[in-house]
């Protein structure tokens, strides 16, 4: 019963930390800064009701069916749908992916440091030692890492505000289409959702309840409100910027952690494990590579997303989520089919092809 209790409020605090952290960590690659655009925002919450809020529901709804966590899962979901075993492939590009979003965030926060302070190490040298930290607290308490985490985002919204983080007052500017492709990577892998993580942290709370939204409605507005506290975040002095990087690594610690429950429930020999979580998180410790790592991570976010709708909308049986999801109504089931089938892939479609020409 204490397990359950604590899970509860596990799921959505840990959105709420996750999602803030990889938002700030992800926001100087979109070029996103405290500008205050309500046609900006106005398209992230379309994204997040439309966008977010369905593949949050697909996630719990998956883990009330399988019961196990999501690379393990799709063995049985595959069967269970007579599809193709190369749908299982989507479990491992978002096992490994959650070990290079936490090196993603590890290294832009390590920059974004870097240029607030006078640490005498070189960036990458600085990233390699919070990842060191990050790998050894991986084994610690999931309970404490979230609670560390929380506090640390607390501490450094209390600290960015105390220390003249200027916010400007609201403005309207034209809206562009690589306003949506932006808007959908912050809803969608900022939020970290298609990786599975809400899924694996929501399983013991799924034996008690009877409907899908009593787990995702929690999670989804942690998300919201860790968006609009980025709003009134930035890092403008060296004190926050400790702050933040200090979080990054518990938030890296618990990616790790998490990924690692995923290989180990698959029955992933110990060495193997090793090699994928270490190689998605040192490969950004080429400096190089930080550019063309953080479009591969963007990209690599919203094709997971997609690979989950196309598979859950299109391969599955049609009935086979309905009692899992348990609406309240049958037209809040077929919303959701319709979202899932059609409006998520159709959007990060044009979400990608929008990044893919910024990036051109």
């Amino acid at each position: 019963m204490q397990d359950t209790a604590m899970s509860r409020w596990l799921s959505p605090l840990m959105a709420f930390c996750l999602s803030f952290m990889v938002i700030v960590g992800l926001a100087p690659s979109l070029g996103l800064q405290l500008d205050r655009q309500i046609d900006f925002w106005l398209l992230w919450m379309g994204t997040m009701i439309f966008l977010a809020l369905p593949i949050i529901y697909l996630e719990i709804a998956l883990a009330k069916r399988s019961k196990t966590t999501a690379l393990n899962a799709l063995s049985s979901l595959t069967r269970d749908a007579d599809a193709s075993q190369q749908w299982r492939l989507v479990g491992w590009l978002s096992v490994v992916f959650i070990a290079f979003l936490a090196g993603g965030l590890l290294s832009n926060i390590a920059n974004i440091t870097s240029s607030y302070t006078q640490l005498p190490v070189q960036t990458n040298v600085l990233f390699v030692i919070c990842a060191v930290i990050a790998v050894g607290l991986s084994f610690i308490s999931r309970q404490i890492l979230v609670l560390f985490t929380a506090i640390g985002v607390i501490t450094s919204l209390i600290l960015s505000n105390m220390f003249g983080t200027q916010v400007q007052a609201w403005q309207v500017t034209p809206i562009e289409f690589k306003e949506w492709g932006n808007a959908t990577i912050l809803a969608l892998v900022a939020s970290g959702l298609g990786l599975g993580l809400y899924w694996q942290t929501s399983l013991s709370v799924m034996s008690q309840q009877d409907a899908a939204s009593k787990a995702t409605l929690p999670i989804w507005i942690a998300q919201l409100i860790a968006v609009a506290a980025f709003g009134y975040f930035a890092v403008s002095a060296q004190i926050p910027a400790y702050t933040i990087l200090i979080t990054a690594i518990f938030a890296a610690a618990l990616l790790l952690q998490l990924a690692k429950e995923q290989l180990k429930q698959r029955h992933v020999v110990l060495l193997i494990q090793f090699i994928v979580l270490l190689a998605g998180l040192f490969v950004w410790a080429i400096p190089q590579l930080t550019a063309v790592l953080n479009s591969i991570l963007m990209l690599w976010g919203l094709i997971i997303c997609l690979i989950y709708s196309i598979f859950v909308g299109w391969i599955m049986k049609i009935s086979h989520l309905r009692k899992a999801l348990n609406f309240s109504g049958e037209v809040f089931y077929n919303l959701w089919r319709i979202a899932v089938r059609i409006v998520l892939p159709l959007s990060i479609i044009l979400a990608i092809v929008s990044y893919l020409g910024q990036l051109i």
